[in-house]
């Protein structure tokens, strides 16, 4: 497994995907991967600089940082990228008032800002507030827009939870892409903006960077495409057939978080 790891000598920083690196969302909150606090616990330790990019959107960041502490991971709010965060900075910008199709506990992210007589949709994990209905009003406010506005925070296919996998926020972005004729404006991973801003607060130019993910496209490519380096974890939603993906190839495959800072630390 050594052989071929020579770049980790130059490496500052790691940027870690959280859902399915750290732990495995659930309805019980979640559990954590084995080892992967202490992982957390090390790369701190060792004087490398660590920030978590997540496409997490069912939770504020308060919210689910206190998750993480709970779970006995290190980790503050401002070592959190998010894709709420992102998306209100680009509504300001905009001049965009959002209807939010998102999971009831992320909307607090979103107080600041102006949600009368809507102009666009903002679409989030909203889990169980994926009903029939609320997707068709988010249509219709969409369809019935002279230039309709899509934002969605993420594109993931799918998650794994404690109890299986689950459709996530892209499987619905899009249908409403198809319905609409719209492109959806993504505001989280893969976007080179959202992982050009978690480099920027971690401190660390790309190429001194190693994003860990379990998503072959969102994570390892995402960060591929930055000019990282990215390593594909075999934990989360992880499946073998993600090894003969046509497009992605990650600089390394590790069994979890552990195995990662187990080699990346042998080789500073």
């Amino acid at each position: 497994a050594m052989a071929g790891w020579g770049w980790a000598r130059a490496v500052r920083g790691l940027l870690l995907d959280v859902s399915g690196v750290l732990y495995d969302s659930g309805a019980d909150g979640g559990v954590p991967i084995a080892g992967s606090a202490e992982a957390v616990r090390r790369i701190k330790a060792s004087g490398l600089k660590l920030h978590l990019c997540t496409n997490e959107t069912q939770a504020t960041r308060e919210h689910f940082v206190r998750k993480l502490r709970a779970m006995g991971f290190d980790v503050s709010v401002a070592e959190v990228t998010a894709p709420a965060p992102a998306a209100c900075r680009l509504l300001k910008e905009r001049g965009l008032r959002p209807h939010l199709l998102v999971h009831d506990d992320l909307v607090p992210e979103f107080a600041e800002i102006d949600k009368t007589n809507p102009n666009c949709v903002v679409l989030g994990d909203a889990a169980e507030n994926f009903t029939y209905a609320n997707l068709n009003k988010a249509f219709r406010l969409l369809i019935g827009m002279e230039k309709p506005v899509l934002i969605s925070l993420g594109k993931g296919r799918y998650y794994k939870e404690t109890d299986g996998l689950k459709l996530d926020v892209g499987a619905y972005m899009k249908a409403l892409e198809y319905a609409c004729d719209v492109q959806a404006e993504v505001v989280g991973k893969p976007a080179k903006r959202f992982f050009e801003s978690a480099l920027a607060e971690l401190g660390v130019p790309p190429e001194q960077a190693i994003m860990i993910g379990d998503d072959i496209v969102n994570d390892v490519g995402g960060a591929q495409q930055c000019g990282m380096r990215a390593l594909q974890v075999r934990t989360g939603k992880y499946r073998p057939s993600d090894e003969n993906h046509p497009e992605v190839k990650p600089d390394a495959y590790v069994n979890n978080l552990a195995e990662a800072v187990d080699i990346i630390l042998q080789q500073l």
